[in-house]
Order: structure tokens, then sequence, then C-alpha cells
């Protein structure tokens, strides 16, 4: 059922894609501006094509989900249960076994769990460095790492927020200690012929070197309500790590484009090299080309050698994609291309993009850098140290009924490789 209307909502799309390339197209074949009921179509064919396009990622969303082996999951979730050489003590039947304890202690604290949770608990506990205010928890204060289904859809939440988390190079450390690393930028040594008799040239390799620490991001203090707690109805083990991921998801967004480096992580928009530029007039002419012209600058002011990888793509916020949406290049072909077909993404110009809300918008300020584009995998570092964890505050929200929580976790990100990503720049 979802396959079907999966396809019927892409032909919609398609349809009214359609619709508006050829308002567009009537109007440039006369040498005119759009009429105002032309604006009017217009406007609404492009409000109806972002509703079937986010009714189009649900179905997907939905297809990934029909597709999961549901009795595979059932086999994981009931360890006691007959499933060949499998045992109990397995390490899945184990992280099972967590999970479930790890939910008793949300909603109840330890004297919610048995004997055995409690010692699972604080076993898991001792795997992790345990931070709370000024110094090194214990177990009893409520810090706990966190299951991987609650990670997970933690994590989910938080790249949902940040398009560029999504495509760096992301890495994975057990500690937090500063993690320096050698770099190299050898593009302007070359080769050469080498005469007869002749001695060999030197042209010593250089390095340099940077470091990546770890900042503490915290979601801030979320309170549940005990009745809430109480009522099994209310999935706390859905609904808390969505909200935990989305308060750091927003942190850590903003401080990955933009961040100054100085007692935050080092944003990739301030530290990238200008690609191309232009101005806001140009770029908002939709007549002109202008606006195609500055994009295609932009995608070869990257080296072909990156771009040959195949990871390059555009990054830039929703304002920027509506803009880009009304561009077409000297042929009259519109530069952003809807979804074909199931399981293929919208394109610009042919190439991949990613929203990231944290991108500035077009302006006609000087200096605004509405558009990065190039390889995030190749260009740019992000380093998650240790694992998410969890506080329970019992006491401290007693007198409201209420119990509090919040999540926090270690990170840090640098440019790797400026030359690997850049912007386009608008002039005054």
């Amino acid at each position: 059922m979802s396959g079907v209307m999966l396809r019927d909502k892409i032909e919609e799309q398609n349809r009214l894609w359609t619709r508006m390339q050829e308002i567009q197209r009537v109007a440039q074949d006369e040498s005119r501006d759009w009429t105002a009921e032309e604006r009017t179509n217009w406007d609404a064919a492009n409000t109806k094509i972002d509703e079937v396009s986010a009714d189009i990622e649900r179905l997907e969303k939905m297809l990934t989900l029909e597709s999961v082996d549901h009795d595979q999951i059932l086999e994981r979730a009931n360890p006691g249960k007959p499933s060949g050489d499998k045992s109990e003590d397995t390490d899945e039947a184990r992280e099972v076994q967590y999970t479930e304890a790890f939910g008793r202690w949300l909603r109840g604290g330890m004297d919610y769990c048995t004997v055995d949770q409690r010692q699972l608990m604080h076993q898991k506990a001792a795997q992790g460095e345990q931070r709370l205010y000024q110094g090194i928890t214990t177990p009893s204060l409520g810090g706990y790492l966190v299951p991987d289904g609650f990670r997970n859809t933690m994590t989910e939440t938080l790249k949902a927020f940040g398009g560029l988390i999504n495509f760096a190079n992301v890495i994975s450390t057990s500690t937090g200690n500063p993690l320096s690393w050698p770099t190299n930028d050898d593009t302007g040594n070359v080769g050469a012929i080498l005469d007869e008799n002749t001695i060999i040239p030197e042209t010593n390799v250089t390095f340099g070197t940077k470091a990546v620490g770890a900042y503490t991001y915290t979601s801030k203090l979320v309170r549940v309500s005990l009745q809430l707690l109480q009522d099994n109805v209310f999935n706390l083990d859905s609904w808390l790590p969505r909200k935990l991921g989305e308060r750091i998801g927003r942190a850590v967004a903003d401080d990955l484009v933009n961040g100054t480096g100085t007692g935050e992580p080092t944003g990739a928009l301030p530290t990238s090299t200008e690609g191309a530029t232009g101005t806001y007039a140009n770029f908002i002419d939709y007549d002109s080309n202008l606006g195609y012209n500055m994009m295609i600058d932009l995608e070869h002011s990257i080296d072909p050698a990156y771009r040959a990888l195949g990871d390059t793509r555009y990054i830039f916020n929703d304002t920027t994609l509506k803009h880009i949406r009304k561009f077409t290049d000297t042929t009259l072909r519109p530069l952003w291309v809807p979804v074909p077909v199931p399981g293929m993404a919208a394109t610009v110009n042919g190439l991949p993009y990613s929203i990231d809300q944290a991108m500035p918008s077009p302006a006609a300020v000087a200096g605004t850098k509405p558009i990065m584009f190039g390889n995030f995998n190749a260009g740019y570092l992000v380093r998650q140290a240790l694992d998410v964890q969890a506080v329970r505050l019992t006491e401290r929200y007693a007198d409201y009924l209420q119990v509090g929580f919040f999540g926090f976790m270690r990170l840090d990100a640098v440019p790797d490789d400026t030359s690997a990503y850049k912007h386009l720049n608008f002039s005054a």
C-alpha cells in the first residue's frame, strides 16, 4: 500500500513541477513578466509541491520500516525463548536486558529496578566516564550511559537539525582528551623531467598539525510529572530521547556551520574560502541566469580531484532552496529536479544537496555566504567523545511531583582540508 501511495505522490509532484515550468516558459517565450494569475497559480503549485515532497519523505520512511524483519526483532527482545545456539549471555541479549532496565530507571529510579537490573545498570555505568557539575559522578547520583535504541533516536533527531553533520567525517573516541593529527598540503609541488647526469632536485614535504577537543553539550533540563512517568500509555522511551536530541541538535547544528572556534567548535562556513561571488540582486534575477552562473562558478572552484570522489554536494537553507527552485540554465532547463523515482533524491544541477537551517539566507548584505559546495567528508572533521549520557534528578522537584532529566554529549569539530569545500559570497 505504501509503495502505491509513494508512486502516486511522485507522479503528482512531477505534474506540479511540469505545470510550474510551463508557467515560467510561456512568460519567457513571450519576453514578458508574469501576470497576476500566473503568479497566483505558480505560488499555489509551489505550496502544494512542498506538501507533496513532505508526504514523499514520510512514505519513504514508512517503506523502510516495513522492510524491517520484525520476527528477528521479537526474537532479540525475548532472549529467554529458544533460538538456535543463541543464549542469554550474548551481547544482543544483554543489550535488550539493559534497555529494559534503563526504561524502568527512567520511570521510577533504582527503586523501580530489580536487583539484577540494578547490578546491570552499575556495570554499564562503570564502562563510561560520568560527569556531573564539577566532577565525576557515581551511579547513585543518576548518570548512566543510554542504551542503543535511546542513543540512536537521539542521534537521528540531532542529525535532522543539521545537514552538515550527516556528510562530514565523524569520528568517535573513547576519551575526551585533545586529539592531534598531522596535516600536509603538497598540491603546489610537482615532479620534473630529469636530464641525464643531473642531480635529482629536492623539495621537502612540510607538515602541520591540527587538534580537536570535546565541548560538552547539554540538553538542559526536561521536567516530567510523576503521573506521566507512571502512565504506561506515555511512551517515555521515545519521547525523551527525541526531546534531548532536538535541543542538542539545534545547538550543534549552528556551531558546526557558524562556530567561532573560541569556546565552541570551529564552523565550516567562517573558515571556508570564497569559490564564487555575485550580488543578491543578480542572484534573485531569475530571468538573467546569473544565479545559475554563480553556482557553476562555485562548482568549478573545487578541484576536480575532490569532485571525482563522488561525495560533493551543496549545503544551504530552505530559503535559498526556494530561490534555486526558480532558476533555469541558458536552455530554460530547471536546476532543481524533483524526485524522479523512489530512492532517488531531488538534485540541483544534477548534484545532491542538503538543507541546513544554520546556513544564512540570501540577503543584500556584503559578506553574506548563503551556499557551500564541496566534499565535506574530506574537508570537515567532527569528533564525538565517549557516549551519550542521561541524568535523572528525583529529589530536586519532588514537591512538584516531577522528575528532572537531562542528557549531555561531548563534541568538537574543525576544518580538516579547506580546499575540499568553498562558499558563494555576496559582494556589496
